[in-house]
């Protein structure tokens, strides 16, 4: 039986660099945290993550659906309906997501007296 590769990011050859530079992309952190509520069309997408572009957010949909975490569904309809979902895959990712988006709102106060800090020694 063949053995899984030791998968490690902070080697420059390892796959797992580009799947880690998806998941760090704020856009993707944002998708993903919006569909953790189910499915939704473009439009609602736009809507709850405010300041995206519509390219941005195809963009960001197509390499999410390419690496298996969001699927898309059009529907022959007049006129046409496009849905996004997490598969099972972007499942497993949202609940790690959701931990630093909270983190981040729970300590934004922290980070901007830090911020204030340094650049007042500037």
């Amino acid at each position: 039986m063949s053995q899984q590769p030791a998968w490690n990011v902070l080697v420059a050859t390892c796959p797992s660099r580009t799947s880690l530079a998806r998941i760090a992309n704020k856009w993707t952190a944002m998708i993903v945290s919006v569909l953790g509520d189910g499915r939704m069309r473009f439009g609602d997408l736009r809507s709850a993550v405010e300041g995206i572009s519509g390219k941005v957010l195809t963009d960001t949909l197509r390499d999410l659906e390419r690496d298996g975490l969001v699927e898309r569904r059009a529907y022959a309809e007049v006129p046409p309906r496009v849905e996004y979902e997490l598969t099972a895959l972007g499942r497993t990712l949202h609940g790690p997501l959701l931990v630093l988006s909270r983190w981040a709102e729970e300590h934004i106060a922290e980070v901007l007296v830090a911020r204030q800090s340094y650049d007042a020694r500037r």
